[in-house]
Order: structure tokens, then sequence, then C-alpha cells
């Protein structure tokens, strides 16, 4: 059968363009959707009528502002240490220039081509709020570069997130003076100025404040933010998908997932799950097998019967990591600022504490979930746990590992998502002679979490492939619906299934491409009911009372190392 293909983490080639949509960036927030289409599916991006009127007010105060002789930040002054310096007008616009090639300082990894069309979007939001002073053209010419498909060359080292993601930025900023690298919309490396050419574009000469308006933002670490929490609503759906493969099994029990038990303890986010893997082993002929009086086992081991607990609590993480997004694309974060009433004010908005802080809680979340995984992954391989499976599903034991190295895999990307969980907020290092003498580390943050939101699907895939292998061996027993079919799938796509050794490379490759894409997911829900995802997923976290888990009930006696 012909294999898929095993691309999981998205690559600097563009994504198809999406023609049907168009992302209009008005003066109130774009959405999480939003950021989705134009980063990962091309989507068209126009600025609204309103926003122009808004930034054209905005530039008002920044020019009166301009032939002021007072000295202004950011206007007519230096930056960060050197804000005493004041800058006369007719070399203002070498100082927005210097600014730019200056911050321009990232080096390392070209960083994704999705990730910088996210922030360039967020950019563009902020600068059509009007709070920014920049003038409608810059604005405009920043909407049509991004329109273009014309991504500039961002370095994956430079941001200590405060002010803002200034080094990404600046290398943003760099391509609209028509100057340093991009990629255009065919993905081909070429100099700024030629792409621009191309597509028809003017390279911008800045005016006062618009360098700093063009850098001075978070939005780095906000759009990598919600490139993970898309990612991760399905992942940790998948994640329910994986642990109902191995109770299912593993011959364990379903019971535990109970709503009245879930309802002991109201965190929403385990009600979803437990909701979840409910639905996901209805039907099952293992289930039942093992129902009867003839059933000996007492309780499962904490990898399977805590699954909502875990998956939960991860929701849950998620659900105040969104919260966060949500108020943080509502934002307009520049330093100075032009408030509503005319003023040009200095603030803190620029720290990314916020969006660190949650971007760090996610990878630790990411982290617990993988480790789980792993855990009923082992339990297929060890004869004395798998409840009659032969030792490592191998076909002849001895003869063939099976699945033993898949296992190791599995162990190594746990113990590097273990790494990746330490948190990166805490780590500050002052810069700017000590004017800049706390920052947030939040950039640092988003990239660790890229890398452990693709590690959590790889992890995850494995206890696929290992648990859709037991299935195939627990014949004739027969599974549920929703477990067999992404059996079905895997095999369909040349997922070698029980059999002799051969590379599990491939294997373990095409199935990580399976959950990334969401197929997996799609597989096992097939059966689901509108109903039944729109009241165990993310909705549900609307819907679930927060009441006393508590009751009356008289306490049992204290677990045993057996019963607990």
């Amino acid at each position: 059968m012909e294999r898929m293909s095993t691309t999981v983490t998205p690559s600097a080639a563009p994504t198809p363009a999406d023609p049907a949509r168009t992302v209009v960036v008005g003066v109130g927030p774009v959405t999480m959707d939003d950021v989705v289409a134009v980063a990962r599916h091309g989507a068209s991006v126009a600025l609204a009528p309103e926003a122009l009127d808004a930034v054209a007010a905005g530039r008002a105060v920044i020019d009166a502002l301009a032939a002021d002789t007072q000295p202004h930040y950011g206007v007519s002054t230096g930056f960060g240490a050197l804000a005493t310096r004041s800058i006369p007008a007719e070399r203002r616009t070498d100082l927005q220039r210097s600014l730019i090639r200056s911050h321009a300082a990232g080096t390392g990894p070209e960083v994704e081509r999705e990730v910088v069309r996210a922030l360039m979007l967020l950019r563009l939001s902020t600068l059509a709020t009007g709070r920014t002073g920049v003038r409608p053209a810059t604005a405009q010419a920043y909407a049509a570069m991004l329109d273009a498909g014309i991504t500039p060359v961002v370095r994956e080292f430079g941001s200590l997130g405060c002010s803002g993601d200034l080094a990404p930025l600046a290398h943003c900023a760099l391509a609209l003076m028509g100057e340093g690298d991009v990629r255009d919309a065919t993905g081909t490396l070429r100099p700024a100025a030629d792409a621009l050419a191309d597509a028809g574009l003017t390279p911008v000469v800045l005016a006062e404040k618009e360098g700093l308006a063009l850098v001075n933002g978070t939005d780095g670490m906000l759009g990598q933010l919600v490139l993970a929490l898309h990612d991760l609503d399905r992942l940790l759906a998948t994640a329910d998908v994986a642990a109902a493969l191995s109770v299912e099994s593993l011959l364990g029990t379903d019971a535990v997932f109970a709503d009245d038990l879930q309802a002991l303890r109201p965190h929403p986010g385990q009600a979803a799950a437990a909701a979840h893997l409910r639905t996901l082993l209805r039907g099952s002929g293992i289930m039942a097998s093992h129902r009867g009086p003839g059933c000996t086992r007492v309780q499962d081991a904490y990898s399977l019967r805590c699954a909502p607990q875990v998956h939960g609590a991860a929701r849950d993480t998620v659900e105040h990591a969104r919260t966060v997004a949500t108020r943080e694309l509502a934002a307009a974060v520049d330093n100075p600022v032009v408030t509503p009433d005319g003023r040009v004010e200095s603030n803190g908005n620029f720290h990314g504490a916020p969006v660190g802080y949650v971007l760090d809680f996610l990878a630790i979340a990411v982290a617990d979930v993988a480790s789980m995984s792993e855990r009923r992954t082992d339990r297929f391989l060890d004869v004395s746990r798998s409840h009659g499976l032969p030792a490592f599903l191998a076909h002849d034991p001895g003869v063939d590992s099976g699945l033993m190295i898949a296992q190791y895999t599995a162990a190594g990307l746990v113990s590097d998502l273990k790494r990746l969980a330490v948190p990166a907020s805490v780590d500050s290092i002052p810069s700017s002679a000590m004017q800049e003498d706390h920052v947030s580390m939040g950039w640092h943050a988003a990239r660790k979490l890229r890398r452990a939101v693709d590690g959590l699907g790889r992890v995850l895939a494995i206890e696929v492939l290992t648990a859709t292998r037991a299935l195939d061996l627990r014949a004739p027993l027969v599974p549920a619906l929703a477990t067999g079919a992404v059996r079905d799938l895997l095999r369909a796509r040349g997922v070698a299934g029980p059999g002799p050794d051969t590379s599990l490379a491939p294997d373990l490759d095409a199935v990580a491409a399976l959950v990334a894409s969401g197929e997996v997911l799609a597989a096992a829900d097939a059966d689901r009911t509108a109903d039944e995802i729109g009241t165990s997923d993310r909705d549900r976290h609307l819907q679930v009372p927060i009441s006393s888990g508590r009751t009356d009930l008289e306490a049992g006696p204290e677990p045993t190392e057996e019963t607990r």
C-alpha cells in the first residue's frame, strides 16, 4: 500500500493558500482562527476602512509631537538606555532605520514560516488599533507584504520577550524596508528588495515612531501560543483515543470512567476526558469479555485508571492559556502608546510575563500527558503486565524483538519533554545597561513548547501503534467501533500489524503524521454524534457545574499497595 507523507512539524515551505478566506484586520482583535488561517493556510489579509481611519488619527498625534520642541520618547529621542538623547528632525529617518537594522540581530536556524506569518498578523492587528502612531501607508505596506506571501527570514535566537520580541519583529520590519532576506510565496529564499519588487511593492522609508511601533510587541510568543493551543485541542483528544486503545487492549475496565464517579471531582476537563473515553469504548466486545464473575482483576494501573484526571488537568490548563491568549489578542502592545484621548505615554505592557507563564504551564502539562502515555505503552511489552500478550508483542519472541525499541524511543522523547518543561519565564537576564533589568523569556518558552507539542504527538503515535498491534492480537475479541476504526486506518495506510520484525522507523513516522493531521482522531470520532462532540470536548468547560465533590459516604479502609 502507498505510505502517506511523514511530515509532522510544519516546514519553511508554504502551504497551499486558501483563496476563499480573507482575514480583514479591523480596530478590534483578530481571532485565534484568523491566526491559524493566515499562518498555516495562506488566507488573504486586508485592512478594514475603520482601521485605516484609526491609524490616521493616531498618526496625527505623533505628527504633532514631532513638531514639538520638547523631547518625546521614540519620536525625537534614542531608545532604551539612550532614551535621554535628543534627535534633531533631520536625523529621525536615520534613527528609525538604524533602530531596525541594529535590532535585526537574530542568529541560529530559520524560524518556521507559519510562526513568522502569525507574528506579522498580530503586529498588523496592533497597528490597526491606531495606538502605535504609524502612518496608514506603513500599515498598508505591512499588510500587503503579508498578503503577498512574503515571509521575512527570522532566526531562532535573539528575543528576550521584553520589550516584546524585538529581534524577530525587527527582521520583519527590515524586509518592509527592502533589506535582509525573505521567502517569497513559493518558499524561495530571496533578497527582500527583489521579492517586494516582483510583488509590485515599494520599500517603506520609516518616519518618526514607526520603527518602535514595528518591533515593540509580544507577537512572536503570542502567535506560537495560538498555534500550540490549536494543536493541543487535537492532541489532548487524541490522547484520549490512545488511552482508550490501551485500556481496551490491556483488558482494562471502563467502569472507572462513569459519569457519577467523575462528578465527585468536578473539574470540567476531567469530565470532558472521561465522557470522551466512555464514548470511544462504547460497544467494545473486549471490554464486555471481562465484566463477568470470572474476571479476577480489581483495579487497573494508574496510567489506565487515571487518564481522565491527567488528560483533564491538561485540558483545564489549555483553557486557562486560551483565556490569556484571548485577552492578549485584544491588547495593543507598544511603548510608547497613543491613548484614546490623544496622549503618548510610556508603559510596561510589552513585558511578556502573562504569555510566558502559560507557555511554561502548557509545557508541563504536555510532558505529563506524554509521560502517562509512555507508561501505558510499556505495559503492553512486559509479559507480567500485558495479560496474555507475547513479549514485546513480537511474532517470535527471542528471534523477533517486536516493539521493544519503540518504547525506548518513547522514553527518550519523554525525557526530552521533561527537560523542556523546565520554566523559561524564571530565567531573566538583564540587558540594555540595566534599563531592561527584568525580562520574560517568553520567546524561549514558546520555542520549547513548540518542540514539546511535536514530541507529544510522537509519543502518542507510539502508543497508538503499540495498542493497535495488541488489538489485533486479541482477536477474535471484537473492539469498539472507534478503536477498531483507528486500527483499520493504520492498516489502510500501510502500517504493519503483528508479524515478523521490519524496520519500525517508517511506521513510527507514518502514525505520527496521522496523529498530527488529525486523522487518528477523526477516525475514532466518526461514530460520535454532534451532541457528544459538543459536550465532551472543550465546550463542556462551559457546562459542567462546579459543586462539591464530597459526599456523606463513610470512608473506606486505607488502600493497600495491591488495591490502591
